[in-house]
């Protein structure tokens, strides 16, 4: 299988006052094209440490992240975010909607920047939120919309740009069961169809259990790692 994300000892500390702490403790990891892994913690496990650290939005202390096998360290902050926009899609727990757009004009917002035109933008976000089974939204505004449709108008941003990898943050922790369900069905279903790879950061092991893989994170470790 193609290796798109590779970790070699990544360490992040944070000094706060006269106190230095370890958020991330030597950790290593590999991810493969079409692969789904969940890191399961509890808050402070170091989790959303290690997927800012993946994803570009902090620089880590120590040790070596290669995206599609460059050194993300060596990414300068002005080029992070045309490398972002290439390789990474990101779902929210949030949904981080921007209210006044609707539907189809927050799905299709990282088009603009790959300077689409607005016929090309609705086009692909039509097919895209249809996919997603809520076609019939596509002029709704966040507030007209419920928490998984709005998760989903979420996902599409993630994906409308075709990227490589995508990064979730406690997508579910907003949803009632039911809807959980149905949003990981079409995460999981995403990342076979589309070979997307996928991280997703949780606290709850019965979502995590839809990843192929799941690592388990205690004090900024991997203390264990499960595989369907």
């Amino acid at each position: 299988m193609q290796k798109i994300i590779e970790i070699k000892n990544l360490v992040k500390k944070y000094r706060i006052g006269s106190e230095i702490i370890t958020a991330l403790d030597s950790v290593s990891f590999e991810l493969q094209k079409g692969e789904f892994v969940a890191i399961l913690g509890t808050s402070g496990s170091g989790k959303s440490t290690f997927l800012n650290l993946m994803s570009g939005l902090e620089r880590p202390t120590k040790g070596e992240i290669y995206i599609g096998g460059k050194l993300l360290n060596k990414v300068k902050e002005g080029d992070m975010a045309d490398f972002r926009r290439y390789y990474m899609g990101f779902i929210f727990q949030s949904y981080n909607l921007i209210p006044a757009l609707t539907a189809i004009e927050n799905a299709t917002l990282p088009l603009i920047f790959q300077e689409q035109s607005k016929k090309e933008r609705m086009k692909r976000g039509k097919d895209l939120l249809t996919e997603l089974g809520i076609g019939d939204r596509l002029f709704n505004k966040p507030s007209q919309l419920s928490g998984g449709q709005q998760q989903r108008v979420s996902i599409a941003r993630a994906l409308i740009g075709n990227p490589k990898l995508i990064f979730a943050d406690e997508p579910t922790g907003n949803l009632d069961a039911k809807t959980t369900t149905d949003i990981l069905g079409i995460m999981t279903r995403i990342v076979k169809e589309k070979e997307v790879s996928l991280v997703m950061v949780t606290h709850d092991r019965e979502v995590a259990g839809y990843a192929d893989r799941i690592l388990h994170m205690i004090d900024g470790k991997i203390v264990r790692e499960e595989t369907k």
